[in-house]
């Protein structure tokens, strides 16, 4: 199911973050190339129910639209802070409680921040395998900045270079899924 609108869903738990500004403004590209909405949330957008949550009914109805509006996106930036090497563990917690189905197919694009270069693998060595495993379309340029690519909050070239080369490749992708959509619809 679609909903004409691209989501942001960044791991970090606490506000304000690099990250989520990171992924609001990947989010915004990505859905002004696309001429769709779009809307970013945070492991925060999910309240006290997370934590307790076995399942999605478990959460509260707010948490509950959260995730059901992640699940009907045309497609996702994901983002999250690195600690340890690796994402978040409510982060983590959150994607535990997706069905396998929920994100086949989906068009996602993977980002991370971290404190420094030795944590630039955790899109490759954690995120991509994590989505591989929903059988999601995970672009095959994924951006991991630290705290050094950016100045007064704005990405160097060096980034944005690789903002824009996963911005071209998720189009494609959402264009994609569109087309056969529509095909499948006929």
């Amino acid at each position: 199911m679609s909903n004409n609108l691209i989501v942001g869903f960044s791991g970090n738990i606490s506000r304000p973050s690099s990250t989520k500004r990171f992924v609001e403004s990947v989010t915004e590209a990505l859905a002004k190339q696309s001429g769709l909405q779009h809307v970013v949330f945070d492991v925060e957008d999910l309240g006290s129910s997370l934590t307790a949550a076995r399942s999605v009914a478990d959460l509260d109805p707010a948490a509950r639209k959260v995730i059901r509006t992640i699940i009907e996106a045309d497609a996702l930036v994901i983002g999250s802070p690195t600690y340890k090497g690796s994402y978040t563990g409510l982060f983590k917690h959150v994607i535990d409680l997706l069905d396998p189905s929920d994100l086949r197919g989906k068009p996602i694009v993977l980002t991370a921040t971290g404190g420094g270069d030795r944590h630039s693998l955790v899109v490759e060595h954690q995120l991509r395998p994590l989505f591989a495993f929903f059988e999601a379309f995970v672009t095959p340029t994924a951006i991991y900045a630290s705290g050094r690519d950016f100045t007064d909050g704005a990405p160097s070239p060096a980034i944005l270079g690789r903002v824009n080369q996963a911005l071209c490749e998720a189009a494609m992708l959402i264009n994609a899924r569109s087309t056969s959509a529509a095909i499948a619809a006929e």
